[in-house]
């Protein structure tokens, strides 16, 4: 049932909240799992997302797989399980299934049954994250929507990543928003003086550029620059350009999202900080250990009012609000069948916003370009 908040009328007729149901599917895309160390420890893990219920291991030879978790024997949680060799054995009668998904061995039966298997999800590792693949079709991913290299994340230059977590309840596309909301930098953020602010759309990607101070992370005087790139539904990189204790820094974001179900989603929010030449590893550790705090700070003031508010398929927008229905068309991709993305919806378009009083705005290209 599509939800309809109506206002007592009093003079002119006041705008209409609708929202449609949300789409019983998931985003088409790579969604990112975390650190992909943190499942190399021979354990079992959990992950309600999807929907269901999976399991994530690493076998012997090293590879990380992810599959269905629910036993097709009994119906038993796979992640209670055990990893011998290059499978997970089930805890309730020992049934072993392969990282192919197939049943591998029956401690007290004779053969297999042919369809005792689970289904696999595809799955890639990509600057020490992982990431796993879904699509509604059961399509694998195509080559073109590869989570990019960044080869900062193997430089000594960069800090680790320092990743945080949280669960929110509500649905992704309240997250995804944020890309063309240039209104919410000021009260949500404290970016009180926004010069520039752009829009690409671009096949499976959206970047947003955005120029403004920031006291928080920019300073007062000096600009802070972002390039912000979504690579598919789930998986947003952005670099930063601002300063931390009166020096210049530069920082990687990661903002990824793997929906829980329709009405809630894990959200992970990631940092890596460039070290600064001249400082000794123990200064560029506090430095960077200060700079992540406070992007993480800045960054989980959206947490309270994603927990607080409705969905709205009809937002009532302004002349200075970004372009939300635009973004949205983008988005809608990623829930429609990939043969059936409208063509248009694959050419590039860019939407700006430019108050006309900073010279070097950044360049209309992706994050990194990418």
């Amino acid at each position: 049932m599509a939800t309809v908040i109506r206002a007592v009328k009093s003079g002119a007729s006041a705008h209409a909240i609708d929202a449609r149901p949300i789409p019983e599917r998931y985003a088409r895309g790579w969604h990112c799992l975390g650190l992909a160390a943190d499942y190399k420890d021979g354990k079992t893990h959990r992950l309600n997302i999807f929907g269901t219920r999976l399991v994530a291991f690493q076998g012997e030879d090293g590879t990380l797989r992810v599959l269905n978790a629910w036993c097709p024997h009994m119906g038993a949680d796979l992640a209670l399980g055990h990893v011998a060799g290059n499978s997970v054995v089930c805890r309730f009668h020992n049934w072993s299934f392969g990282g192919d998904g197939i049943c591998n061995h029956i401690p007290y039966a004779k053969h297999v049954p042919p369809k005792a298997r689970v289904r696999t999800w595809h799955t890639c590792e990509e600057n020490k994250l992982l990431f796993i693949w879904n699509d509604q079709q059961g399509n694998p991913p195509p080559p073109e929507v590869a989570i990019p290299r960044l080869e900062q994340t193997s430089s000594p230059e960069w800090s680790e990543w320092a990743i945080s977590q949280w669960t929110i309840h509500n649905n992704c596309r309240e997250l995804i928003d944020n890309l063309a909301d240039v209104g919410h930098f000021g009260p949500v953020h404290g970016s009180t003086n926004v010069v520039y602010f752009a829009n690409i759309f671009d096949g499976h990607k959206a970047t947003q550029l955005m120029v403004g101070t920031n006291e928080r992370l920019g300073g007062e005087v000096n600009y802070l620059t972002t390039v912000t790139t979504y690579f598919g539904p789930a998986c947003l990189i952005s670099s930063m350009r601002g300063e931390a204790e009166g020096m210049p820094i530069e920082s990687i974001m990661l903002v990824a999202n793997v929906p829980i179900d329709t009405n809630s989603f894990e959200l992970r929010f990631g940092v890596m900080v460039k070290k600064v030449p001249g400082l000794s590893d123990e200064q560029n550790a506090a430095l960077a250990k200060s700079y992540v705090d406070l992007t993480c700070k800045a960054f989980s003031e959206d947490v309270a009012i994603w927990h607080n508010k409705i969905r709205v398929d009809n937002p009532l927008l302004c002349d200075g609000d970004g372009p939300v229905y635009q973004l949205r068309q983008w988005y809608e991709q990623f829930y429609t069948d990939a043969a059936a993305v409208p063509a248009e919806l694959k050419k590039r378009q860019v939407i700006e916003i430019d108050r006309g009083v900073f010279a070097n705005k950044p360049p209309l290209q992706h994050v990194f370009n990418k």
